[in-house]
């Protein structure tokens, strides 16, 4: 028990001062052991924020050296093994990242993210039964994780095992409706959507922008992300289900004129017990919802012409301009255009974005990266997209 003297009377030849001294040298011992392990806790976590700011800055081959530095003192340390395996994901090093997943995994086994980012890594391996296997373990510790449920869909999908993609969607988006809208827009889900549940699933994305109030077919296809032919055929089906009626209307906006307007059905509306709307108002009410129109109109606005530009981004890249992705993604990523916006709403992205423009950026490698990243870029601009949609529908609700 550290240095403290245990010896027995009878064989006790020191003076009880020197026992004492023996016993105080015992506790400044013990305090000296302490401080050395509160001092090396300190120089780890020094070290993991070292790691977390390079990181930040983009400098990546940097983060993984303080990290590593970081687990020599601390082996144990899950969040830096995490970190480690995300530097060596977003260098292309996806065998490199699952090792790292491997020991945090192996230190703390019911860890989702580290389940989740060694499925992404498979993911971009494109060993698809792997990606499943992690993702499985994800659902089996927490089975309402709908981002887990979507992943499978999407894996699933792509390793053409079709019904059981379509379940796992199914159960996705009994977790969360977004996961409907952002189906209708996911290639890796392409295998699918010939399925007649599929089309079930575009209606049940038209039916919600119409209850957000989106009422015509202009304002659908802006926020669903679905073609005309798919929007049409959609109300078409909803409106011989009895779940919405067609009326013409006046459209609002700079331009006006007879379009025709949809809206749920008043049976419906009843059935699922949404709130009729007030008849009945005072010039006070007037001015308040004109007020709020006011600030409504302004933040859709703004989100708008923010989607307009990732719209622009995504077309740039899809098109291999290397040139015109380094303007539309610096545009994204600029504080005077929409990167206090994204910084704000989406950190973890506009970090994200940040580095694949770094990287796009390099006059002699941006086009070979461009074409080598070209999925994992759009991707990326698709999940950014997905979010600001949800902004929008938030800043009308």
């Amino acid at each position: 028990m550290g240095r403290f003297f245990w010896g027995s009377s009878k064989g006790a030849t020191k003076k009880s001062s020197e026992k004492q001294d023996e016993g105080v040298g015992g506790y400044e011992g013990s305090k000296g052991r302490e401080g050395e392990r509160q001092a090396s806790n300190a120089a780890v976590q020094d070290l993991f924020k070292k790691g977390l700011n390079k990181m930040a800055d983009e400098n990546l081959d940097e983060a993984i050296q303080y990290f590593d530095l970081a687990l020599r003192l601390d082996p144990n340390l899950i969040d830096a093994w995490i970190k480690r395996g995300y530097c060596f994901f977003h260098l292309n090093n996806y065998s490199q990242a699952i090792i790292s997943y491997d020991k945090a995994l192996a230190i703390e086994p019911n860890n989702t993210e580290a389940w989740n980012l060694k499925a992404l890594a498979f993911y971009r391996m494109k060993n698809y039964d792997k990606a499943i296997d992690c993702v499985n373990k994800v659902i089996d510790i927490d089975p309402n994780d709908g981002m887990a449920w979507y992943n499978k869909a999407c894996y699933l999908s792509l390793a053409g095992r079709v019904e059981e993609a379509i379940d796992a969607l199914k159960r996705a988006i009994e977790i969360d409706i977004a996961y409907a809208k952002k189906a209708v827009k996911d290639r890796d889900l392409d295998n699918i959507k010939h399925d007649i549940v599929f089309k079930r699933i575009v209606e049940v994305v038209v039916l919600e922008a119409i209850r957000m109030g989106h009422s015509n077919v202009g304002k659908m296809i802006w926020v669903t992300g679905l073609n005309r032919q798919e929007v049409e055929e959609a109300l078409n089906s909803l409106m011989l289900k009895g779940l919405i009626v067609k009326k013409t209307g006046i459209q609002l906006g700079l331009t006006m004129g007879k379009e025709d307007q949809y809206e749920l059905a008043p049976e419906f509306v009843s059935r699922i017990g949404l709130e009729k709307p007030q008849t009945m108002h005072t010039d006070a009410d007037d001015n308040r919802n004109r007020n709020r129109s006011k600030e409504v109109l302004e933040r859709v606005q703004v989100f708008k012409e923010l989607s307009e530009e990732i719209d622009k981004a995504r077309s740039s890249v899809e098109k291999g301009d290397v040139d015109g992705a380094v303007e539309h993604i610096g545009r994204l990523l600029e504080p005077r255009f929409f990167g206090s916006i994204l910084i704000e709403h989406v950190p973890d992205l506009h970090r994200d974005l940040r580095l694949y423009h770094m990287r796009l950026k390099d006059v002699e490698r941006g086009k070979n990266y461009l074409n080598a990243n070209k999925q994992n870029i759009l991707e990326l601009i698709a999940e950014l997209e997905a979010k600001v949609d949800e902004k929008v529908r938030k800043s009308i609700a």
